[in-house]
């Protein structure tokens, strides 16, 4: 069979790998100043938002990731109403803290403008009027520095920014000089969650890195992953709290603050089992996690180990 390439989109997974999605629909395409970014509908997974050549979310499946992202920790905190997202442009990381009625505000950070304004106008379905809750507070501006410039207290922090490549702008956000500023911005129960690349035995470096660095600030820290069908992979995310063990919370509270919070039919894949099952990694990946290695710091290079 051969294949008409111009109506094929491709998505390189890793180094190694690259595979190819069949366009059905227009596509639409830009730069803005930090990234390049594409719109486009695929047979396979709907529409689709590909950043810097890799896909960042897709229409059939984002609620896999961004409900892993921000309910585990939303319900780690017994209380969360005051929450910051540093990144979430396509607007569906709002979109999961805005469902949690005990929130009051929460402040979004997005470096790119050009990239969020997108998003509102070509994601409806992924957003569904987050933008538009009186509680979302919108700056484009450097995360880290908005963290540094003010002294506000959050319950939660939600980090749902893109892979820390070396000449990217979120480099600054995976060191350990920024997870302890984070760590001083949270409330005394607070919870910070990170999207932490592909997770699997075959590939963790890149998030054992990640974890070793938050670890060396946060005292509790957790890893857990879910399977996300149009990345291709089996995808991790990294929790920390200062006191508060988010792998050991009972199914029993998670159901009863899931319930307390109105929120059994708006969502679709957590609950406690769910919840238990992300934090469930095979031994051996577990043993890998846990080797010795190098930390992310200011001013020094990045090396993932």
């Amino acid at each position: 069979m051969s294949l008409e390439f111009s109506s094929w989109l491709s998505d390189q997974t890793t180094s190694d790998e690259i595979r190819l999605l069949r366009r059905v629909g227009g596509m639409e395409a830009k730069s803005t100043q930090f990234q390049a970014m594409e719109f486009a509908k695929t047979a396979a997974y709907g529409d689709v938002l590909v950043l810097d050549d890799t896909i960042q979310s897709a229409e059939v499946d984002e609620y896999l990731y961004h409900e892993a992202l921000v309910q585990p920790a939303m319900m780690t905190h017994p209380d969360p109403q005051r929450v910051l997202i540093i990144g979430g442009g396509e607007g569906a990381t709002p979109r999961e803290v805005l469902k949690h009625p005990n929130v009051k505000s929460l402040v979004m950070v997005d470096l790119d403008r050009e990239l969020v304004e997108f998003c509102q106008q070509k994601l409806p379905s992924w957003h569904q009027g987050a933008f538009s809750d009186s509680r979302l507070e919108l700056l484009h501006t450097d995360g880290r520095a908005y963290l540094a410039q003010q002294e506000a207290q959050f319950d939660v922090i939600i980090l749902d920014i893109t892979d820390a490549l070396e000449e990217g702008p979120a480099i600054a956000l995976y060191t350990k000089q920024f997870y302890s500023l984070c760590q001083q911005r949270l409330s005394e129960s607070g919870v910070m969650v990170v999207q932490g690349f592909s997770l699997s035995p075959l590939k963790w470096t890149e998030h054992a890195t990640i974890r070793r660095t938050i670890h060396s600030v946060f005292p509790v820290v957790r890893s857990y992953s879910i399977f996300i069908p149009s990345f291709a992979c089996t995808w991790g995310f990294i929790i920390a709290t200062n006191n508060i063990d988010p792998a050991n919370l009972s199914g029993s509270a998670i159901e009863q603050r899931i319930g307390d919070r109105n929120l059994v039919d708006k969502l679709k894949a957590y609950d406690a089992v769910s919840h238990t099952g992300m934090f469930g990694l095979p031994k051996d990946l577990r043993l890998k996690l846990a080797q010795p290695g190098n930390i992310l710091e200011d001013d020094k290079p990045l090396v993932f180990e």
